[in-house]
């Protein structure tokens, strides 16, 4: 709501009047206590004093009442003590004759073992039981591995392990023998021999007119009934 000129003189009025900025508010209507003060203060009128002072110190709270010390009770006088009348000793009797030895108890007995069972699986193999497994042995430690030395036939040899697709593959000698190892030239491109070994590998086909008869089997060949 705006501010009008009468709504203005009704708020300077209450102010002059001491009334608090909620009490003007609630008397305008439509507006709020910060609204209230926000108006006063551009209208310049007088500020309000704080109700609490700042150079008011707090008073001292009293001190706590001791309670009154409570009189001690007087002592009474000593009265004469009645004699005491001494108590007979109480005999004790004489021990008995010693009885006969008592046998000694018999110690526990040792629970016999109980019989182990074993289960016996097809093919006559024990089987284990609970018991019996065995806790998991750990992996061992992993090991370095060191490259082989070459024996002194290939060591200056092309060997598998020396293979590339830049290598004639071309064995030379036989597996089994200790000098076997491969060409070691380089390839004809293309091909996974040298140039040399690609023309013992690959030959051409002969046509079939001067192609020589293969030679006859041994022993006559196979009987025909």
């Amino acid at each position: 709501m705006s501010w009008t000129d009468e709504r203005i003189d009704q708020l300077k009025a209450m102010w002059e009047r001491g009334l608090t900025a909620s009490q003007i508010a609630d008397e305008l209507g439509g507006v709020s206590r910060n609204a209230v003060i926000g108006k006063a203060h551009r209208l310049g009128l007088q500020s309000r004093p704080s109700p609490v002072k700042a150079n008011e110190t707090p008073k001292k709270a009293a001190p706590a009442r001791k309670p009154a010390p409570v009189p001690a009770p007087e002592p009474e006088a000593p009265r004469a003590a009645a004699p005491i009348a001494e108590a007979p000793t109480p005999v004790r009797p004489a021990p008995a004759a010693s009885a006969a030895p008592v046998a000694d108890a018999p110690a526990a007995e040792t629970p016999a073992p109980r019989p182990r069972i074993v289960s016996v699986g097809p093919g006559g193999f024990l089987r284990q039981g609970p018991g019996d497994q065995q806790a998991p042995i750990p992996p061992a430690p992993p090991r370095r591995l060191v490259p082989a030395k070459p024996s002194p036939e290939i060591a200056d040899k092309t060997s598998l392990l020396d293979l590339t697709e830049r290598i004639c593959k071309w064995p030379m000698g036989h597996p089994g023998e200790p000098d076997f190892h491969f060409c070691g030239e380089a390839v004809n491109p293309g091909f996974p021999y040298c140039v040399e070994h690609c023309g013992r590998a690959y030959q051409a086909q002969l046509p079939r007119g001067t192609r020589r008869p293969p030679p006859p089997l041994p022993f006559g060949g196979p009987r025909v009934r």
